[in-house]
Protein backbone atom coordinates (compact mmCIF):
# COMPACT_ATOMS: atom_id res chain seq x y z
CA UNK A 1 0.00 0.00 0.00
CA UNK A 2 1.13 3.55 -0.73
CA UNK A 3 2.19 5.64 2.23
CA UNK A 4 0.28 8.83 2.93
CA UNK A 5 2.45 11.80 2.03
CA UNK A 6 3.00 14.80 4.30
CA UNK A 7 0.50 17.55 3.58
CA UNK A 8 -2.43 15.14 3.66
CA UNK A 9 -4.86 14.80 6.56
CA UNK A 10 -5.00 12.17 9.29
CA UNK A 11 -8.38 11.72 10.96
CA UNK A 12 -8.47 11.12 14.72
CA UNK A 13 -11.49 9.74 16.55
CA UNK A 14 -11.52 11.42 19.95
CA UNK A 15 -10.89 14.94 21.22
CA UNK A 16 -8.95 14.44 24.47
CA UNK A 17 -5.34 14.99 25.46
CA UNK A 18 -4.11 11.93 23.60
CA UNK A 19 -5.62 13.31 20.41
CA UNK A 20 -3.98 16.65 21.21
CA UNK A 21 -0.52 15.10 21.45
CA UNK A 22 -1.15 12.98 18.35
CA UNK A 23 -2.13 16.11 16.41
CA UNK A 24 0.99 17.93 17.60
CA UNK A 25 3.16 14.98 16.53
CA UNK A 26 1.42 14.85 13.15
CA UNK A 27 2.03 18.56 12.62
CA UNK A 28 5.75 18.11 13.28
CA UNK A 29 5.76 15.48 10.54
CA UNK A 30 3.93 17.74 8.07
CA UNK A 31 0.43 16.26 8.37
CA UNK A 32 -2.86 18.02 8.92
CA UNK A 33 -5.33 16.53 11.40
CA UNK A 34 -9.11 16.36 11.47
CA UNK A 35 -10.54 15.60 14.91
CA UNK A 36 -13.93 13.89 15.19
CA UNK A 37 -15.27 14.31 18.72
CA UNK A 38 -17.98 15.70 20.93
CA UNK A 39 -16.31 18.57 22.77
CA UNK A 40 -15.80 21.72 20.72
CA UNK A 41 -13.35 22.97 23.35
CA UNK A 42 -11.61 19.67 24.07
CA UNK A 43 -7.80 19.46 24.30
CA UNK A 44 -7.39 18.23 20.72
CA UNK A 45 -9.62 20.94 19.26
CA UNK A 46 -7.05 23.59 20.16
CA UNK A 47 -4.27 22.20 17.96
CA UNK A 48 -5.94 20.41 15.02
CA UNK A 49 -6.47 21.65 11.47
CA UNK A 50 -10.19 20.88 11.42
CA UNK A 51 -12.78 19.53 13.82
CA UNK A 52 -16.15 17.85 13.49
CA UNK A 53 -18.41 17.85 16.53
CA UNK A 54 -21.00 15.11 16.21
CA UNK A 55 -22.20 11.87 17.70
CA UNK A 56 -20.03 8.89 16.81
CA UNK A 57 -23.04 7.26 15.14
CA UNK A 58 -23.95 10.28 12.96
CA UNK A 59 -23.53 8.77 9.49
CA UNK A 60 -23.76 12.04 7.60
CA UNK A 61 -21.02 13.57 9.73
CA UNK A 62 -18.92 10.41 9.52
CA UNK A 63 -19.16 10.30 5.73
CA UNK A 64 -18.00 13.92 5.40
CA UNK A 65 -15.20 13.19 7.86
CA UNK A 66 -14.08 10.11 5.93
CA UNK A 67 -14.05 12.00 2.61
CA UNK A 68 -11.82 14.68 4.12
CA UNK A 69 -9.02 12.44 5.41
CA UNK A 70 -6.54 9.91 4.03
CA UNK A 71 -6.59 7.59 7.06
CA UNK A 72 -8.24 7.37 10.47
CA UNK A 73 -6.79 6.41 13.82
CA UNK A 74 -8.08 6.20 17.41
CA UNK A 75 -7.50 8.45 20.40
CA UNK A 76 -9.48 6.26 22.78
CA UNK A 77 -11.26 2.92 22.61
CA UNK A 78 -14.72 3.81 23.93
CA UNK A 79 -16.07 4.38 20.44
CA UNK A 80 -19.01 2.36 19.09
CA UNK A 81 -17.84 -0.43 16.82
CA UNK A 82 -20.54 0.58 14.33
CA UNK A 83 -18.55 3.79 13.82
CA UNK A 84 -15.66 1.76 12.42
CA UNK A 85 -18.12 -0.46 10.52
CA UNK A 86 -19.26 2.63 8.66
CA UNK A 87 -15.81 4.17 8.13
CA UNK A 88 -13.77 1.16 7.03
CA UNK A 89 -15.30 0.84 3.53
CA UNK A 90 -14.56 4.54 2.96
CA UNK A 91 -11.07 5.09 4.36
CA UNK A 92 -8.25 3.07 5.99
CA UNK A 93 -8.83 2.83 9.75
CA UNK A 94 -5.73 1.93 11.76
CA UNK A 95 -6.18 0.14 14.12
CA UNK A 96 -9.42 -1.34 12.84
CA UNK A 97 -12.70 -2.75 14.09
CA UNK A 98 -11.33 -6.17 15.07
CA UNK A 99 -8.84 -4.63 17.48
CA UNK A 100 -11.46 -2.28 18.93
CA UNK A 101 -14.00 -5.06 19.48
CA UNK A 102 -11.49 -7.07 21.46
CA UNK A 103 -10.04 -4.19 23.48
CA UNK A 104 -13.27 -2.55 24.61
CA UNK A 105 -14.91 -5.66 26.10
CA UNK A 106 -13.05 -7.13 29.07
CA UNK A 107 -14.48 -10.64 28.63
CA UNK A 108 -13.65 -10.81 24.94
CA UNK A 109 -10.25 -9.24 25.63
CA UNK A 110 -9.17 -11.70 28.32
CA UNK A 111 -10.57 -14.67 26.42
CA UNK A 112 -8.56 -13.62 23.36
CA UNK A 113 -5.39 -13.15 25.40
CA UNK A 114 -5.78 -16.57 27.03
CA UNK A 115 -6.37 -18.15 23.60
CA UNK A 116 -2.82 -17.08 22.69
CA UNK A 117 -1.41 -18.92 25.68
CA UNK A 118 -0.81 -15.63 27.47
CA UNK A 119 -1.80 -15.74 31.17
CA UNK A 120 -4.17 -13.36 32.95
CA UNK A 121 -5.73 -13.31 36.39
CA UNK A 122 -8.56 -15.87 36.75
CA UNK A 123 -11.86 -14.41 35.56
CA UNK A 124 -15.51 -15.27 34.94
CA UNK A 125 -18.22 -13.67 32.84
CA UNK A 126 -21.06 -12.23 34.93
CA UNK A 127 -24.43 -11.18 33.53
CA UNK A 128 -26.69 -11.61 36.54
CA UNK A 129 -26.63 -11.60 40.32
CA UNK A 130 -26.88 -15.39 40.30
CA UNK A 131 -23.84 -15.64 38.01
CA UNK A 132 -21.94 -13.28 40.30
CA UNK A 133 -22.66 -15.53 43.28
CA UNK A 134 -21.41 -18.55 41.34
CA UNK A 135 -18.30 -16.67 40.19
CA UNK A 136 -17.42 -15.53 43.72
CA UNK A 137 -17.84 -19.10 44.99
CA UNK A 138 -15.51 -20.38 42.25
CA UNK A 139 -12.88 -17.60 42.20
CA UNK A 140 -13.09 -16.54 45.83
CA UNK A 141 -12.30 -13.26 47.54
CA UNK A 142 -10.73 -10.79 47.41
CA UNK A 143 -11.79 -10.27 43.82
CA UNK A 144 -12.78 -7.36 41.60
CA UNK A 145 -16.05 -6.95 39.71
CA UNK A 146 -15.58 -4.86 36.56
CA UNK A 147 -18.06 -3.78 33.90
CA UNK A 148 -17.24 -5.42 30.57
CA UNK A 149 -17.26 -2.09 28.73
CA UNK A 150 -16.50 1.61 29.21
CA UNK A 151 -14.54 1.46 32.46
CA UNK A 152 -11.36 3.45 33.05
CA UNK A 153 -9.40 4.99 35.95
CA UNK A 154 -11.20 2.74 38.42
CA UNK A 155 -14.70 3.57 37.16
CA UNK A 156 -17.11 0.66 36.81
CA UNK A 157 -15.25 -1.44 39.40
CA UNK A 158 -16.05 -2.85 42.83
CA UNK A 159 -13.61 -4.74 45.05
CA UNK A 160 -15.25 -7.66 46.82
CA UNK A 161 -13.50 -8.67 50.03
CA UNK A 162 -16.33 -10.80 51.43
CA UNK A 163 -19.25 -12.77 50.02
CA UNK A 164 -21.52 -10.48 52.06
CA UNK A 165 -20.73 -7.68 49.55
CA UNK A 166 -22.09 -9.48 46.50
CA UNK A 167 -25.43 -7.62 46.34
CA UNK A 168 -23.70 -4.29 47.00
CA UNK A 169 -21.14 -4.95 44.27
CA UNK A 170 -23.78 -5.87 41.69
CA UNK A 171 -25.72 -2.69 42.47
CA UNK A 172 -22.49 -0.70 42.55
CA UNK A 173 -21.68 -1.39 38.90
CA UNK A 174 -25.25 -0.70 37.81
CA UNK A 175 -26.14 -4.36 37.20
CA UNK A 176 -24.27 -4.23 33.88
CA UNK A 177 -22.59 -7.15 32.09
CA UNK A 178 -19.29 -7.65 33.88
CA UNK A 179 -16.41 -9.93 34.68
CA UNK A 180 -15.17 -11.03 38.06
CA UNK A 181 -11.38 -11.12 38.32
CA UNK A 182 -9.45 -12.98 40.95
CA UNK A 183 -7.16 -10.82 43.05
CA UNK A 184 -3.49 -10.92 42.03
CA UNK A 185 -0.78 -10.44 44.65
CA UNK A 186 1.77 -8.61 42.51
CA UNK A 187 5.15 -7.02 43.02
CA UNK A 188 4.55 -4.17 40.59
CA UNK A 189 2.51 -3.08 37.59
CA UNK A 190 4.19 -2.51 34.25
CA UNK A 191 3.12 -1.55 30.76
CA UNK A 192 4.69 -2.02 27.36
CA UNK A 193 3.78 0.00 24.28
CA UNK A 194 4.08 -1.80 20.96
CA UNK A 195 3.75 -0.24 17.51
CA UNK A 196 3.15 -2.37 14.43
CA UNK A 197 3.39 -1.00 10.94
CA UNK A 198 1.43 -1.73 7.81
CA UNK A 199 4.12 -4.15 6.66
CA UNK A 200 4.15 -6.06 9.96
CA UNK A 201 7.31 -4.48 11.39
CA UNK A 202 7.23 -4.04 15.18
CA UNK A 203 8.78 -1.58 17.61
CA UNK A 204 8.43 -1.99 21.39
CA UNK A 205 9.32 0.50 24.09
CA UNK A 206 11.10 -0.63 27.22
CA UNK A 207 8.74 -1.79 30.00
CA UNK A 208 7.83 0.93 32.50
CA UNK A 209 6.67 0.67 36.09
CA UNK A 210 3.33 2.32 36.86
CA UNK A 211 2.15 3.48 40.26
CA UNK A 212 -1.44 4.51 40.84
CA UNK A 213 -3.20 6.77 43.31
CA UNK A 214 -6.98 6.52 43.72
CA UNK A 215 -7.05 4.20 40.68
CA UNK A 216 -5.43 6.86 38.45
CA UNK A 217 -1.89 6.61 37.15
CA UNK A 218 0.34 8.77 39.33
CA UNK A 219 3.93 8.02 38.28
CA UNK A 220 5.64 6.03 35.53
CA UNK A 221 9.29 5.03 35.94
CA UNK A 222 11.18 4.21 32.76
CA UNK A 223 12.60 1.67 32.54
CA UNK A 224 10.88 -0.60 35.07
CA UNK A 225 13.31 -1.92 37.65
CA UNK A 226 12.89 -5.61 36.84
CA UNK A 227 15.13 -8.45 35.80
CA UNK A 228 16.23 -8.41 32.18
CA UNK A 229 14.68 -11.86 31.75
CA UNK A 230 11.32 -10.60 33.05
CA UNK A 231 11.45 -7.55 30.75
CA UNK A 232 12.28 -9.72 27.73
CA UNK A 233 9.49 -12.17 28.51
CA UNK A 234 6.93 -9.39 29.01
CA UNK A 235 7.99 -7.74 25.75
CA UNK A 236 7.67 -11.04 23.90
CA UNK A 237 4.10 -11.43 25.18
CA UNK A 238 3.19 -7.85 24.20
CA UNK A 239 4.56 -8.34 20.69
CA UNK A 240 2.68 -11.62 20.35
CA UNK A 241 -0.60 -9.88 21.21
CA UNK A 242 0.05 -7.12 18.65
CA UNK A 243 0.88 -9.65 15.94
CA UNK A 244 -2.15 -11.86 16.62
CA UNK A 245 -4.42 -8.81 16.59
CA UNK A 246 -3.00 -8.00 13.14
CA UNK A 247 -2.53 -4.55 14.61
CA UNK A 248 -1.65 -1.54 12.49
CA UNK A 249 -1.07 1.21 15.01
CA UNK A 250 -0.07 1.39 18.65
CA UNK A 251 -1.15 -0.73 21.58
CA UNK A 252 -0.44 -0.54 25.30
CA UNK A 253 -0.29 -3.82 27.20
CA UNK A 254 -0.71 -3.47 30.95
CA UNK A 255 0.70 -6.27 33.08
CA UNK A 256 1.26 -7.49 36.61
CA UNK A 257 4.65 -8.85 37.68
CA UNK A 258 4.23 -11.30 40.54
CA UNK A 259 6.61 -11.83 43.45
CA UNK A 260 7.96 -14.88 41.62
CA UNK A 261 8.66 -12.91 38.45
CA UNK A 262 5.70 -14.27 36.48
CA UNK A 263 3.93 -11.89 34.11
CA UNK A 264 0.13 -11.66 33.83
CA UNK A 265 -1.59 -9.44 31.28
CA UNK A 266 -4.21 -7.13 32.79
CA UNK A 267 -5.61 -5.26 29.79
CA UNK A 268 -4.82 -3.73 26.42
CA UNK A 269 -5.50 -0.30 24.93
CA UNK A 270 -5.20 0.22 21.13
CA UNK A 271 -3.97 3.83 21.26
CA UNK A 272 -1.30 5.99 22.85
CA UNK A 273 -1.24 5.52 26.60
CA UNK A 274 -0.72 7.67 29.69
CA UNK A 275 2.23 5.51 30.72
CA UNK A 276 3.97 6.35 27.43
CA UNK A 277 4.10 10.13 27.79
CA UNK A 278 7.75 9.94 28.86
CA UNK A 279 8.63 8.85 25.31
CA UNK A 280 8.17 12.42 24.05
CA UNK A 281 11.43 13.51 25.67
CA UNK A 282 13.26 10.24 26.30
CA UNK A 283 12.98 8.26 23.05
CA UNK A 284 14.18 8.56 19.49
CA UNK A 285 10.54 8.43 18.37
CA UNK A 286 7.65 9.25 20.71
CA UNK A 287 4.60 7.03 21.06
CA UNK A 288 2.57 9.74 19.34
CA UNK A 289 4.84 9.87 16.29
CA UNK A 290 4.83 6.07 16.07
CA UNK A 291 1.02 6.05 16.10
CA UNK A 292 0.92 8.65 13.30
CA UNK A 293 3.59 6.80 11.31
CA UNK A 294 1.57 3.60 11.54
CA UNK A 295 -1.68 5.35 10.58
CA UNK A 296 0.03 6.96 7.58
CA UNK A 297 1.50 3.66 6.42
CA UNK A 298 5.08 4.83 6.94
CA UNK A 299 8.04 2.82 8.12
CA UNK A 300 8.16 2.94 11.90
CA UNK A 301 10.77 4.96 13.75
CA UNK A 302 12.91 3.55 16.54
CA UNK A 303 11.39 3.10 20.01
CA UNK A 304 14.84 3.10 21.60
CA UNK A 305 15.21 5.36 24.63
CA UNK A 306 18.25 7.60 24.98
CA UNK A 307 17.47 8.57 28.60
CA UNK A 308 15.76 7.16 31.64
CA UNK A 309 12.72 9.10 32.79
CA UNK A 310 10.17 9.77 35.46
CA UNK A 311 6.72 10.97 34.39
CA UNK A 312 4.11 12.24 36.83
CA UNK A 313 0.50 13.12 36.06
CA UNK A 314 -0.93 16.45 37.14
CA UNK A 315 -4.33 15.60 38.57
CA UNK A 316 -6.90 18.22 39.50
CA UNK A 317 -5.37 21.03 41.56
CA UNK A 318 -1.82 19.75 40.85
CA UNK A 319 -1.92 22.08 37.86
CA UNK A 320 -1.68 25.02 40.26
CA UNK A 321 2.03 24.14 40.69
CA UNK A 322 2.84 24.99 37.07
CA UNK A 323 5.06 27.94 38.06
CA UNK A 324 6.99 25.81 40.55
CA UNK A 325 7.55 23.18 37.88
CA UNK A 326 8.75 25.73 35.34
CA UNK A 327 11.24 27.07 37.88
CA UNK A 328 13.10 23.78 37.42
CA UNK A 329 14.56 23.93 33.89
CA UNK A 330 15.18 20.17 33.85
CA UNK A 331 11.42 19.55 34.01
CA UNK A 332 9.32 19.21 30.84
CA UNK A 333 5.80 20.46 31.48
CA UNK A 334 2.82 19.47 29.32
CA UNK A 335 -0.58 21.07 29.93
CA UNK A 336 -3.69 19.86 28.12
CA UNK A 337 -5.64 23.10 27.81
CA UNK A 338 -8.56 21.99 29.97
CA UNK A 339 -10.49 24.96 31.34
CA UNK A 340 -11.50 23.51 34.69
CA UNK A 341 -9.45 21.52 37.19
CA UNK A 342 -11.63 18.88 38.83
CA UNK A 343 -10.80 16.14 41.29
CA UNK A 344 -9.49 13.11 39.42
CA UNK A 345 -9.14 14.98 36.12
CA UNK A 346 -5.86 14.71 34.22
CA UNK A 347 -4.75 18.29 33.56
CA UNK A 348 -1.23 17.65 32.31
CA UNK A 349 2.00 15.82 33.08
CA UNK A 350 5.62 16.55 33.87
CA UNK A 351 8.69 14.54 32.84
CA UNK A 352 12.27 14.56 34.02
CA UNK A 353 15.11 12.77 32.22
CA UNK A 354 18.10 11.01 33.73
CA UNK A 355 21.20 9.53 32.10
CA UNK A 356 20.91 5.90 31.05
CA UNK A 357 23.32 4.87 33.77
CA UNK A 358 21.29 6.49 36.55
CA UNK A 359 19.05 3.58 37.40
CA UNK A 360 20.89 0.65 39.04
CA UNK A 361 21.64 -2.39 36.94
CA UNK A 362 19.37 -5.32 37.64
CA UNK A 363 20.84 -7.78 40.10
CA UNK A 364 19.86 -11.35 40.81
CA UNK A 365 16.76 -10.34 42.78
CA UNK A 366 13.46 -9.38 41.16
CA UNK A 367 13.60 -5.80 42.44
CA UNK A 368 17.02 -4.65 43.64
CA UNK A 369 17.14 -2.76 46.91
CA UNK A 370 18.75 0.29 45.31
CA UNK A 371 16.03 2.54 43.87
CA UNK A 372 17.96 5.57 42.68
CA UNK A 373 15.47 6.62 40.06
CA UNK A 374 12.65 6.27 42.60
CA UNK A 375 14.47 8.48 45.07
CA UNK A 376 15.12 11.07 42.38
CA UNK A 377 11.46 11.11 41.47
CA UNK A 378 10.48 11.71 45.07
CA UNK A 379 13.08 14.38 45.69
CA UNK A 380 12.82 16.32 42.47
CA UNK A 381 9.06 16.23 41.85
CA UNK A 382 8.08 16.56 45.50
CA UNK A 383 6.28 19.86 44.97
CA UNK A 384 3.59 18.26 42.82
Amino acid sequence: MTAIAPGQTIGILGDGQLGRMMALAAAEMGYKTHIFGQDRHGPASQVCTKMTVADYTDKNALEKFARSVSAVTLEFENIPTETLDFLEPLVPVRPGKKVLEIAQDRHIEKSFINSLGVPTAPFANVESLAELREAVERIGTPSVLKTRKFGYDGKGQFKITSATQIDEAWNGIGELPAILEGFVAFELEISILVARGIGGEIEAYTPVENRHKNHILDVSLAPANILTSVAEHATKLAKKIAEQLDLVGLIAVEMFVTHDGDVLVNEIAPRPHNSGHWTIEACLTSQFKLSIRAAAGLKLGSAEHHSNAVMRNLIGDDINHWQDILSHPEMSLHLYGKAEAREGRKMGHVTRLFPLGTAPKVSSSLRPAAREIENLSRNEIRFI
